[in-house]
């Protein structure tokens, strides 16, 4: 095996088998409770290209990169003026602080030859415990490599590790209260594709005391001062919902119970105004809006260097935006994934109009690095994101997302999740 861990191409060429998923380890991990059987296969039926066959890797600089970005994002949004400005923008909903910091920041990166380019903050990241499942699977293949590369945590430590941030979380708001019941809530939740990982949630809180229910938001209800599922009161919900602001009629339960505070909620609306509007990333980006904030010079160079500058699109400016194109990427302020999202080079008028008159940002475009597979005997690049899933600035497991395409996605004949490795050695 030859290869460079430089983390733009890693020139070790993997297969990709028709059945990533069809791999004894894989199931071990997935079906480790006899309430979980069955959904290794329904996996592999259902969702063919969730698991990539195939692992990515990056050197202890770029890990430490991501990790020293991290650390400044939070001292940044951690000044009164950062916060100010960040909730004066989003709705009342926004600014209320019950004190839980909002589980599950996900940190998405492209991998430049000079570092990470961090391209967005997601504050209800999905994937974790899957990814977490699958590079326990892939470390047990590959002991004999442990010399050149490791986990970028401890794996077989990472289900406790998620539960206490959800303790930390309760414990937040609610102090030395017992926590007695779950809710996994998401819009039709057995119907999203990140299913498998809400029952791989529920076992997690079950097997450790707490009873867990995965819910429809339309199924709970606001009454007597407590939230409710099926006749059972809710201490906590686990939100896994896109309508961050809760302002759908449907989530107007949940939305009372956390307005009152009488459920705990994570992640929360407060957690995605300060993180997750794509707006933050104009202030993260820009040294003049940092050094009005009194971001130290230190921490101002290490968000300059890994935030590709970010500005707001407005009419004003869009003789200027439409030019520089090429160079750009255009994402709605308050979107998430890859929803509505446009590379200049491929925009048409058309759709140029429309950003025009929506609420969208520019982004410098920083492309993707990449990772080589062999498909049909054929070699083949897949673009590569790098997700570093965190809580309270510190990464708790590094994933990777591997697709064609524009953006990422799960459709992909040999992408979908990857588990990151840290190098310790150069291999030759």
């Amino acid at each position: 095996m030859r290869g460079q861990c430089c983390g733009i191409r890693w020139r070790v060429v993997t297969e990709a088998h028709e059945r990533p998923q069809r791999d004894p380890r894989l199931r071990q991990q997935l079906e480790g409770k006899p309430l979980l059987a069955g959904l290794y296969d329904e996996i592999a039926r259902s969702r063919p290209h969730l698991f990539s066959s195939t692992a990515v890797f990056v050197t202890t600089q770029q890990y430490e990169q991501v990790a020293a970005l991290l650390c400044a994002i939070e001292s940044t949004v951690a000044l009164p003026a950062y916060q100010a400005q960040a909730l004066a923008r989003a709705p009342l909903i926004g600014r209320h602080d019950f004190g839980p910091r909002g589980a599950f920041l996900g940190f998405d990166f492209h991998l430049a030859e000079d570092g990470p380019r961090l391209i967005e903050i997601n504050t209800n990241a999905g994937g974790a415990l899957l990814n977490a499942v699958l590079a326990r699977a892939q470390q047990a293949c590959c002991r004999e490599m442990e010399w050149a590369f490791r986990a970028p945590a401890d794996l077989d430590a990472l289900e406790d590790t998620f539960y206490a941030m959800f303790v930390e979380e309760w414990r937040c708001q609610r102090g030395d209260a017992p926590l007695a019941r779950i809710a996994i809530v998401d819009d039709e939740p057995d119907a999203q594709y990140l299913f498998p990982e809400f029952q791989l949630f529920e076992r997690l809180f079950r097997s450790r005391g707490v009873s867990a229910v995965i819910a429809d938001a339309r199924d709970l209800a606001w009454r007597e001062g407590r939230l409710w599922h099926a006749e059972q009161p809710v201490d906590m919900v686990y939100n896994r919902l896109t309508d961050f602001y809760l302002e759908a009629p449907e989530h107007a339960a949940l939305r009372s119970a956390y307005e009152a505070g009488a459920a705990v909620v994570t992640p929360h609306p407060r957690a995605h105004a300060l993180y997750a509007d794509k707006r933050n990333l104009i202030t993260l980006s820009n040294e003049e809006a940092l050094a009005a904030l009194d971001v130290p010079n230190a921490l101002r160079a290490i968000l300059l260097a890994g935030v590709p500058r970010t500005e707001a699109v407005s009419t004003d400016k869009a003789a200027l935006l439409w030019a520089a194109r090429r160079k750009l990427f255009f994402k709605p302020a308050s979107g998430f994934g890859s929803k509505a999202v446009y590379r200049g080079d491929k925009l048409t008028r058309r759709t140029w109009e429309e950003i025009l008159v929506g609420d969208y940002v520019a982004q410098a475009l920083a492309p993707p690095s990449a990772r080589v597979v062999r498909v049909d005997g054929a070699e083949t690049d897949l673009k590569l994101d790098l997700r570093a899933y965190a809580y309270q600035g510190n990464i708790q497991l590094l994933a990777a997302r591997l697709y064609a395409g524009q953006t990422a996605n799960f459709r992909t004949f040999g992408g979908g999740f990857a588990p990151v490795f840290v190098a310790t050695e150069r291999l030759a």
